[in-house]
């Protein structure tokens, strides 16, 4: 039983591709009657006629694969594209890295935990780029010995 022109007809109605639209095999002999678009909406409307749902892309894998990058996992050397820089901008670490220093410089300062001379010293080092994160610039200050209290 060729039901091609219902098909194309029933695509037109439904404003879909012809292998979208779905026969009910019950009702195949009405369908066969049916030659007018006027016809084709009606048997769309008994059910005889469906359109399928459009077939995506599933993001199962992409969502699971972003949940273990959340958990560190997956970005080792190979799965690393551009340079270091393009990566995380030097400049932006830069920055990070220095606020932090300066703002623990600040917090023992007010506390006065480091005399003033020493705040001067170690916060033009770490403008100078000495420190190469907060752990160090702590470690340098307890070989040193410059905590007051």
């Amino acid at each position: 039983m060729e039901l091609l022109v219902q098909k194309r007809l029933a695509a037109s109605v439904l404003k879909c591709s012809p292998k979208r639209v779905v026969f009910n095999p019950e009702m195949l002999a009405e369908i066969k009657e049916g030659i007018t678009k006027g016809d084709i909406r009606s048997l769309i409307k008994q059910g005889a006629i469906k359109e399928t749902q459009i077939a995506g892309v599933s993001r199962g894998r992409a969502k699971s694969r972003k949940e273990q990058k959340m958990k560190g996992r997956q970005r080792g050397q190979g799965s690393r594209k551009g340079s270091k820089n393009a990566r995380g901008n030097q400049k932006r670490q830069w920055i990070n890295r220095v606020r932090v220093q300066r703002d623990f410089l600040k917090e023992v300062h007010g506390k006065d935990i480091v005399t003033t001379e020493n705040y001067h010293m170690l916060y033009r080092k770490s403008k100078g780029g000495f420190f190469r994160s907060l752990r160090h610039l702590k470690l340098y200050m307890t070989e040193n010995k410059l905590f007051t209290k």
